[in-house]
């Protein structure tokens, strides 16, 4: 039963403003999303063509990181902040892959991955979706879900996967990680990334962009996320990278090739050195 005070309100999906979590999943190959979506990440990708690499290296590093953590890590509770709409090889189905008993807790304020997530969820006593805003860390820690599911005096790992760029200075990211991770017994990991980019026009132009599409964004340089994260928590080699350095396996399973209309920009990565998605796996001592 639901306490009163996180009674969750309808679900309402807007089809009139695009979401990150669309984009994103549009750029894996999945088919929940809506046209202007769609239209916002073919009127972006022309200018910022690495996006759909990025996208899909980002996804990618997830299975790597959660197949890390469950075994290597040892851990066996997850909480997925921003995790976006449910695909092939989610957070819970790789980690139970691994580690039969993990938990798993996801975390989003898009109605559409609420509706999707449930729906795929149903039944499944391990694993839950909550509505919150990630940037609230209190209304994350006080959801009763959430209680139910994570233990805080057992290693946690705190996934923060391509949604570091939401999270402006004004929304305090280091407070945020710092809150949770502060929260976390020793031995608990923090998996983090973000799109960063060193070239400061390129930058602030996909800032402008994003936020005038109303998606919060904020573009960091390496040498500020490394900031941001490395205060207290020692990385897992090979440390903070470019995601696609962050042990790479060319065995691990593929995703759905990318829709016919982004297909023409999939490789543009290979020719941009000054953006990537970076970050890496980060423990508690």
């Amino acid at each position: 039963m639901v306490d009163a005070e996180h009674r969750e309100p309808p679900i309402e999906i807007r089809h009139d403003v695009p979401a990150s979590a669309r984009v994103y999943g549009w750029a894996l190959g999945g088919k929940d999303n809506y046209q202007v979506d769609r239209d916002f990440a073919l009127k972006t990708a022309p200018v910022f063509p690495e996006s759909i690499d990025i996208s899909r290296q980002n996804r990618l590093f997830l299975y790597r990181a959660v197949r890390y953590l469950a075994t290597e890590g040892r851990v066996r509770q997850f909480l997925d902040m921003g995790c976006g709409l449910p695909t092939d090889n989610n957070v819970h189905q790789v980690a139970q892959k691994f580690t039969p008993d993990a938990r798993v807790v996801y975390v989003d304020i898009d109605p559409i991955v609420l509706a999707y997530g449930r729906a795929l969820l149903a039944g499944d006593g391990s694993t839950v979706v909550i509505n919150a805003d990630f940037r609230d860390v209190d209304a994350v820690l006080g959801h009763p879900d959430l209680r139910r599911l994570i233990d805080f005096d057992e290693p946690l790992a705190v996934l923060f996967l391509s949604v570091g760029h939401h999270l402006t200075d004004a929304d305090d990211p280091r407070g945020i990680v710092r809150t949770l991770m502060g929260r976390a017994a020793s031995g608990s990991h923090l998996a983090f990334s973000q799109i960063v980019c060193s070239e400061p026009e390129r930058a602030a132009d996909l800032d402008a962009r994003m936020n005038a599409a109303g998606i919060p964004w904020q573009n960091r340089a390496r040498e500020e996320v490394d900031a941001l994260l490395l205060d207290g928590l020692d990385p897992v080699e090979p440390g903070l990278v470019n995601l696609l350095h962050w042990r790479p396996d060319p065995d691990q399973p593929p995703l759905p090739p990318a829709p016919e209309e982004l297909a023409q920009f999939v490789g543009a990565s290979r020719m941009a050195r000054d953006m990537c998605e970076y970050g890496g796996v980060l423990r508690k001592p």
